[in-house]
């Protein structure tokens, strides 16, 4: 499994003062709206076109379906905002607050998530997209983000947070729902958990996902090929691995929370399967 678990509303079901913030941000009434799956989020992913023709991404979420997302959405709006030009991300149209909704609008991606499983050429334009985010993301160029070590401390071993500095922007929420393909390469979306950290940390973590729903080898190969990983040490990469792993399974322990039914289960299938590939990389060879 990958992301899918929220229980997404539709923009049909939204309040009308939702529908009201998103004409006001567009400047024309949604016309036309067509639901998008896979996340988490248990709010609305809508690919919408308005009466005079413009066309967007719309996000809306309430406290009632989940008491944390609306706040995480807005850092997402805030952070979305303050991407340069360069960087493989939708671009910022407006966000607004309506009652305990929290609305986001982007601009629509004309594209589609990678298939699964993960294949050379669907991972290809993706590594390359993260080649342009460290180029235009070197030094961080988004204030006040926290580091790596800051945001995931609490959450990973001490070993593995002492080998997270960098200050490169981190997407640090990789995995195949959160991408899109285009004509002309790969677009990250979703943003709300950016950081600053080590230049390879989003291709390491995206290789998890591509390790336990990728052709055989993949993740491997690109990890010892790539110009963000091939430098890096093997252990180093090794040990942040297993400090996810233990990072998934932990959370996977914790009740479920409030309109993500199937969160709990995928943190479980991600450390199993991080636990297999930690295990495999510290064997002895043969």
């Amino acid at each position: 499994m990958h992301g899918s678990g929220g229980n997404r509303r539709r923009w049909a079901d939204l309040p009308a003062p939702v529908h009201d913030a998103v004409t006001e941000v567009l400047g024309s009434p949604v016309v036309r709206a067509v639901s998008q799956s896979g996340g988490f989020s248990p709010g609305a992913a809508e690919r919408v076109v308005a009466a005079d023709g413009t066309r967007a991404f719309v996000k809306a979420v309430s406290a009632a379906q989940n008491p944390e997302s609306p706040r995480l959405q807005e850092r997402e709006a805030r952070i979305t905002a303050a991407l340069p030009a360069g960087v493989p991300a939708p671009g910022f149209r407006g966000a607004r607050w309506v009652g305990d909704w929290h609305v986001l609008v982007l601009d629509e991606v004309p594209g589609h998530q990678p298939g699964l499983p993960w294949r050379a050429g669907d991972l290809g334009p993706v590594v390359a997209a993260l080649d342009r985010l460290v180029a235009v993301g070197t030094p961080c160029p988004v204030p006040d983000l926290p580091t790596a070590r800051e945001a995931l401390a609490g959450e990973l071993p001490e070993p593995a947070l002492d080998l997270l500095d960098g200050d490169s922007l981190v997407h640090l929420d990789l995995r195949a729902d959160n991408l899109l393909l285009t004509p002309v390469g790969a677009v990250l979306v979703d943003w709300p958990h950016a950081c600053r950290g080590p230049a390879w940390l989003d291709l390491l973590t995206l290789l998890a996902e591509v390790d336990r729903l990728g052709e055989e080898g993949l993740a491997e190969h690109v990890l010892t090929t790539s110009a963000l990983t091939r430098h890096v040490e093997a252990e180093v990469l090794t040990t942040v691995l297993d400090g996810f792993r233990a990072f998934f399974l932990h959370r996977a322990a914790q009740p479920v929370p409030p309109g993500l039914p199937t969160l709990r289960e995928f943190q479980r299938v991600q450390g199993e399967a991080l636990a297999r590939w930690v295990g495999r990389r510290r064997a002895p060879a043969r």
